[in-house]
């Protein structure tokens, strides 16, 4: 059913997988396996992701660029709206459309996440990776995968564990089987097209979803505003990190400047390992009220508001 493939004159084949669902399946989890490295930030809270990343994957005579997409939920911020439209037009304009959903059951949330995708593509796109198997019990694999049969075939599931791997390379045969005849649209030693100071904004921005409690995580931005290379294995990065209220600045800063320095110092040491530089990270805590829900203010911090 997930086969593509068209004769044609190219030797290598390859495409695009949105990797879809609900906030807090596992997507940016899965994407970091299959692709070996760190390149989307990953937490135990839901709406980590806020941008479509891509990561690619070369494999001999095939190339499957992968797009980590925003779960996709029932906004009420500007923000919000932003993140579930890049998930669906994502969604939209790719190869395979692969669907996570948790083993321990289907929720409503799943299923208007599924209903919202349908009406962007055609059901035989989807494939419906099954994940956290190593979390649930039989019985509850048995049913999750009884409800997702009432739509979708055998050859369409797979169940796996993006955390540890389990059933990973099963779904990677399915998904280089599905691409079609084509060129690489990156060089093949390529991870993702995301630019450094993307990636130190978003590691920042894990360590405040980590260190920090409540709505705290979800009214922070992080901009970064320089990156200065001393010398080539010697950076200076200055960012500003943005809050709404004055009293999540306070939390956010800690007592005596505690927990800015701890969430600079995590961020740093990660950075360096991923970077293979020697970093000097300048963190600066900023007040924009009500940020997320400021078109200027947010296309100023990098949403591409205009696909709303």
């Amino acid at each position: 059913m997930l086969n593509m493939n068209q004769n044609c004159d190219w030797d290598t084949r390859s495409g695009f997988v949105a990797i879809t669902g609900r906030p807090n399946v596992g997507k940016s989890t899965l994407l970091n396996t299959i692709l070996g490295r760190k390149v989307a930030i990953v937490t135990p809270k839901p709406q980590t992701t806020r941008n479509r990343i891509a990561g690619v994957k070369t494999l001999g005579k095939v190339q499957i660029v992968f797009l980590d997409t925003p779960g996709i939920h029932q906004h009420k911020h500007l923000i919000n709206k932003y993140m579930v439209e890049v998930a669906l037009r994502a969604a939209a304009d790719v190869d395979v459309i692969l669907f996570l959903v948790d083993a321990r059951g289907i929720t409503d949330e799943d299923r208007e996440a599924l209903k919202r995708i349908l009406a962007k593509a055609r059901l035989e796109q989807l494939i419906v990776a099954v994940n956290k198997v190593d979390l649930a019990t039989p019985e509850e694999i048995e049913s999750t995968k009884t409800e997702l049969e009432e739509t979708f075939g055998e050859s369409q599931m797979v169940f796996i564990s993006a955390l540890k791997g389990n059933g990973v390379e099963q779904l990677m045969k399915m998904l280089i089987e599905a691409m079609p005849p084509g060129p690489f649209y990156y060089p093949e030693d390529s991870i993702t097209d995301q630019p450094t100071s993307f990636m130190i904004a978003e590691l920042i921005r894990e360590k405040v979803f980590m260190l920090t409690k409540e709505e705290v995580p979800y009214s922070v931005a992080v901009v970064v505003e320089e990156v200065i290379k001393r010398k080539e294995d010697v950076w200076v990065v200055t960012a500003k990190i943005f809050v709404s209220r004055e009293s999540q600045k306070g939390i956010l800063i800690g007592k005596g400047g505690s927990l800015i320095k701890k969430i600079g110092q995590q961020a740093r040491e990660e950075l360096e390992a991923l970077l293979g530089v020697r970093l000097f990270l300048d963190l600066r805590v900023k007040v924009k009220k009500d940020w997320m829900n400021r078109p200027d203010t947010l296309a100023r911090m990098g949403y591409d508001l205009k696909q709303l």
